[in-house]
C-alpha cells in the first residue's frame, strides 16, 4: 500500500507534479493574511514593507455619509421593517464595545510560507490513505498531491458517500491519536518492485516505472503501512492536530487525467496547523460560497448562460446590462481623457489576416472553425490586435504622429473545452477592454507610466487598491534584437519604479514577442485575480510590416504596446459581483432606489416621484402589490441601496422617508434634497 508525492527541495525522486493552483505571494517566506469575517462588510488596508505587501482584511460596520432626524413616518417605516423575516440582510450592530468591534485576525499560512504546514498536509494524505485501506481493504491507492488548501488522494474503489467520509475521518483520528512514527527507508528498485507485487498495487507499479532516481525511498507509518514517497513528513502522527483536519468532498477523476482510463474516487481534505486556522478557513470558504457570482447572478437576475444558445456564451440581463453600461461609459470617458481614440472593428475577417498575424499557426486550437463565404475563408476573431494594425496601416505615418493610442471594447471568440467553462470566469465569447499604443523607442517608458496611472485610476473607481505586480523578462526563444529587448525591459522597470509600486521579476517569463507587466487585483477576501496586462510587442509590427518615416526620411518600425486594464468585461463583472457579494455601491448599482407605497392610495405620488428621479438620471423603480414589510424584504433580497417609503404623511408634505440598506432609516426629506444627495453620492462614488 503506497502513496506517492512530489516534494519541493527534496533530494529524493519526484513522482507527481504539484497542483497549478498555487497562492500568489511576494515572497515564499511570507504569510498571507486573512481576517475571519464575522460580518459581510469589508474594507482593505494596505501595508507595504520594502518590496513586499501584506494585505489584511478588516471587518467593520458600514456607516452612512449623513444622517437625518426621523419623523413619525420614519418611525412607522422602522416599525414595518421590524416585521421582516430572518431572510432580511442584517444591519450593522449599534453600541458595540471597542473590544468587541476590534478586528479579529487569523493568519493563514500557505504551503510556500510554512514548511511545517506542508509536512502536515503531506502526512495527512498518508494517514488518509492508510485509513481508507483499513476500512476498505480492496481499495487500490494511486497518487495524491498536496494542494493550495490541503490535499487530495485518488483511489480505485467503489463510489464513496458522505457517511463513508465520516468513517474515514474517525479512523484518521485514531491513527493520529496513536502517535505512530513516520520512518524513512531506502530500498533498491528491485526490492520496491517485490514489495509492490506482494501487496498487488498495479498503479504503484506503474508509478515505480516512471521514477528515474535511485535509491527508492519508502516511508512507514509505524510498522503497519508503508508508502513510496520522497518526504518530508512530521515525525509522528501525533504532531497533527486532528481538530485541524477535515475531509471536504468526493469527486470522480480519471487515472492520469485520461478519460480512456479507469474512473477513480478522489477524496479532498484540508489540514492546518491549528483548530483556529481550520475554523478561519472554513469561514472563508463559506464566505466565498456566499459570494459565488453564478448564484448571485441568478438570484439578482444579472446574467445567464443559456443551454439553447451554447455553453460559455453570456446573456446580459437588464440589470447586468445596466452595470455593464456604467462600466463601459466610465471606461470610454477615462480613455478619451487620456488621449486614446476609440475604435469599433468587425467580429470576423478573412482567414489570411490570421495567417499574417500567426494565430493560425500558434493559436489554432483556441480558434473556431473557419466559415466559407463566396469561395473565401473567414474567421471569427480571437483577438483585436490585427484590426488595430490595419487601422494604423491605412495611411503613412511620420515620427511626429507618435504616440498613437487606440482603444476598443472588442468582443472576441475563443474555443474552450466544455469542462473548463466556469460562469463568467471562463467563457467562449467575451469583450476585452483592449488598447494598443504605437510609439517610438524613447517614448516607451512614458507610455508605460501613463498606462499604470490609467490602470490605477480605473481600478480605484471599483474599490481595488491592492495589487500584485510581476515584470516578466525575455524567454529563451524570442523575436527581436537583444538591444531592443533590453531597452523595452528597462523602460517597463523604470516606469514601475517611477510609479512606486513594488513588483517581482519573473525571469524568462515574458512572451516570445516582448516583455510584459501583469497586475493581479486583490478582492475583499484577499483572493488574487489576473486583470491588467501591459505587453511590448516586437512580433506583429514585423509580421505586418508597419513603418513610419523618421527625421532623416528613413523608414523605421514603431514599437507596439498591447494593454488591457479590466481584462474582459465578463470576467471583471464576475470579480465585481464576488468582491461586493452582490451589494454594489450606490453609483454602480443597477437600481439605486426603489419607491415603496404604504398603500395603493399613494401610487399616483409614487409614480410622480419615480419619474422625477429618472428624469434626473437616477436609476429608480416603483414596486407595489405587496404589504410594506414584504416590499422592504424584497428590496433587501435584491440588495437595493435605497428605499423611499411613501405614506399619507409623505404625500401631504411632498416628501419621502428614506431607508438605506446599510444605515437603516435615514429620515424624511424633500424630493429635491433626496435627488441632490443621490447625485452627489453617485458623482463622488460615495454611499448615501
Amino acid at each position: 500500500m503506497i502513496i506517492v508525492h512530489r516534494m519541493v527541495n527534496c533530494s529524493s525522486h519526484s513522482i507527481v507534479s504539484r497542483s497549478s493552483s498555487r497562492p500568489l505571494l511576494p515572497s515564499s517566506k511570507l504569510h498571507s493574511s486573512l481576517i475571519l469575517p464575522f460580518k459581510p462588510q469589508f474594507s482593505i488596508s494596505r501595508k507595504i514593507s520594502s518590496r513586499h505587501k501584506f494585505r489584511v482584511l478588516s471587518i467593520h460596520n458600514k456607516t452612512d455619509a449623513f444622517s437625518t432626524s426621523s419623523s413619525a413616518s420614519a418611525s412607522a417605516a422602522a416599525a414595518a421593517v421590524a416585521t421582516e423575516s430572518s431572510e432580511t440582510a442584517v444591519l450593522p450592530e449599534k453600541n458595540k464595545s471597542s473590544e468587541d468591534s476590534a478586528d479579529k485576525k487569523i493568519v493563514l499560512p500557505t504551503n510556500e510560507s510554512s514548511e511545517w504546514l506542508l509536512r502536515i498536509r503531506h502526512t495527512c494524505a498518508h494517514v488518509m490513505a492508510m485509513a481508507v485501506q483499513k476500512i476498505f481493504p480492496d481499495a487500490k491507492v494511486t497518487i495524491g498531491p498536496w494542494i493550495q488548501n490541503g490535499f487530495y488522494y485518488d483511489f480505485d474503489m467503489e463510489p464513496l458517500t458522505d457517511k463513508d467520509l465520516k468513517k474515514i475521518k474517525k479512523e484518521m483520528d485514531r491513527i493520529i491519536s496513536r502517535n505512530l512514527p513516520l520512518v524513512r527507508e531506502e530500498v533498491s528498485r528491485d526490492e520496491a518492485q517485490k514489495r509492490i507485487m506482494a501487496i498487488n498495487e498495479p498503479y504503484k507499479m506503474e508509478i515505480l516505472h516512471s521514477i528515474k532516481e535511485e535509491p527508492i525511498t519508502i516511508y512507514h507509518i509505524g510498522n503497519e503501512w508503508w508508502d513510496l514517497c520522497a518526504g518530508p513528513h512530521v515525525e509522528t502522527t501525533g504532531k497533527i492536530d486532528k481538530k485541524a483536519v477535515e475531509l471536504e468532498s468526493v469527486a470522480g477523476a480519471y487515472w492520469r487525467g485520461d478519460e480512456r482510463k479507469p474512473m477513480l474516487q478522489r477524496i479532498y481534505g484540508t489540514a492546518w496547523e491549528s483548530e483556529d486556522q481550520l475554523k478561519a478557513y472554513l469561514h472563508f470558504k463559506e464566505e466565498a460560497k456566499r459570494r459565488d457570482h453564478r448564484r448571485l447572478g441568478q438570484d439578482l437576475d444579472l446574467f445567464s448562460i443559456q443551454d439553447a444558445a451554447g455553453g460559455g456564451l453570456v446573456f446580459w440581463h437588464p440589470k447586468g446590462a445596466i452595470v455593464r453600461h456604467i462600466i463601459e461609459d466610465s471606461w470610454k470617458k477615462i480613455h478619451i481623457q487620456h488621449g486614446y481614440d476609440l475604435l469599433y472593428t468587425p467580429h470576423v475577417a478573412r482567414a489570411d489576416l490570421w495567417k499574417i498575424s500567426g494565430h493560425l499557426d500558434f493559436y489554432r486550437e483556441n480558434m473556431y472553425d473557419q466559415m466559407e463565404i463566396e469561395d473565401e475563408k473567414y474567421q471569427l476573431r480571437p483577438m483585436n490586435c490585427p484590426y488595430h494594425i490595419l487601422v494604423y496601416k491605412r495611411k503613412p505615418h511620420s515620427y511626429r504622429d507618435f504616440p498613437m493610442r487606440v482603444a476598443e471594447l472588442g468582443t472576441v471568440y475563443r474555443y474552450e473545452l466544455s469542462g473548463s467553462l466556469h460562469g463568467l470566469f471562463r467563457v467562449r465569447g467575451f469583450t476585452q477592454d483592449d488598447a494598443h499604443i504605437f510609439c517610438l523607442e524613447d517614448q516607451i517608458k512614458d507610455e508605460i507610466r501613463g498606462v499604470l496611472d490609467l490602470t490605477e485610476e480605473i481600478l480605484l473607481q471599483f474599490g481595488f487598491r491592492n495589487y500584485e505586480v510581476n515584470l516578466s523578462t525575455r524567454p529563451e526563444k524570442a523575436v527581436g534584437d537583444d538591444d531592443i529587448w533590453e531597452k523595452a525591459t528597462s523602460a517597463l522597470r523604470n516606469a514601475l519604479d517611477d510609479k512606486g509600486w513594488s513588483y517581482q521579476i519573473d525571469e524568462g517569463g515574458g512572451a516570445f514577442y516582448g516583455p510584459k507587466i501583469d497586475l493581479k487585483i486583490e478582492d475583499a477576501l484577499g483572493r488574487k485575480w489576473q486583470c491588467s496586462t501591459i505587453q511590448v510587442d516586437f512580433n506583429l509590427p514585423q509580421r505586418f510590416d508597419i513603418t513610419y518615416v523618421d527625421s532623416n526620411l528613413e523608414k523605421k518600425r514603431p514599437i507596439m504596446i498591447h494593454r488591457a486594464v479590466l481584462g474582459s468585461l465578463e470576467r471583471f463583472f464576475g470579480v465585481l459581483i464576488e468582491h461586493y457579494a452582490g451589494d454594489f455601491p450606490l453609483w454602480l448599482s443597477p437600481i439605486q432606489a426603489q419607491i415603496l407605497p404604504v398603500t395603493d392610495m399613494q401610487l399616483q405620488f409614487c409614480n410622480e416621484v419615480t419619474d422625477k428621479l429618472k428624469a434626473n438620471g437616477i436609476r429608480a423603480e416603483l414596486c407595489q402589490g405587496e404589504r410594506l414589510p414584504k416590499l422592504i424584504r424584497n428590496a433587501e433580497k435584491q440588495k437595493i441601496p435605497l428605499m423611499a417609503v411613501i405614506g399619507p404623511k409623505e404625500v401631504e408634505t411632498q416628501t419621502v422617508t428614506v431607508r438605506s440598506r446599510f444605515g437603516g432609516v435615514l429620515g424624511t426629506m424633500w424630493i429635491d434634497e433626496f435627488i441632490r444627495r443621490i447625485k452627489f453620492a453617485t458623482e463622488n462614488r460615495k454611499s448615501l
